[in-house]
């Protein structure tokens, strides 16, 4: 679906590579990856703000996060999904700094526990990464699994953490 109004963004610099945030001008929308080029992601009609309060304080707390001074983000997210997507997304929100859960703890969460495949569609779809923290879904059997921003990010963000050994 696409998101109505002028979207503006900012780039915030971080230990697994620079992030594009966005924001509809008053929620957090999306946290992108650099592309593969390590340019940030941002689409053509996207204006840059790096003064806009959400995106400011999006900023500040990411930088708190990696610098291992913060566990969890007060910001106010708008993230667009299905009303499963924005269910499970609910539910990864409960899962704390340091912790993991596994796709079917949280399919069993929202009332669905068959769908834990539906649950990796869901984490594989979520527009707000690291502050929607997917990268805290593992498999069954305690390995890692896919993760938007490549195996390598979810590593470092799990270590980061403290909830994977280096």
């Amino acid at each position: 679906m696409k998101q109505q109004g002028t979207i503006r963004y900012t780039v915030c610099d971080s230990p697994i590579g620079p992030l594009t945030l966005a924001s509809d001008g008053t929620h957090l929308t999306a946290v992108r990856f650099a592309r593969g080029n390590g340019k940030p992601d941002v689409e053509r009609d996207w204006q840059r703000d790096d003064d806009l309060p959400v995106l400011a304080r999006a900023r500040a707390q990411l930088g708190e996060y990696f610098a291992g001074k913060r566990t969890r983000f007060n910001l106010p997210l708008a993230p667009q999904g299905t009303e499963f997507q924005q269910a499970v997304w609910r539910a990864l929100l409960k899962v704390g700094c340091g912790q993991t859960s596994t796709y079917g703890a949280l399919a069993a969460a929202v009332g669905r526990p068959q769908a834990a495949r539906a649950v990796g569609a869901a984490m594989g779809a979520n527009p707000i990464p690291i502050i929607v923290p997917c990268h805290r879904v593992i498999g069954s059997d305690g390995s890692l699994t896919g993760f938007g921003g490549g195996l390598e990010r979810k590593t470092k963000l799990l270590q980061l953490e403290g909830s994977l050994l280096a």
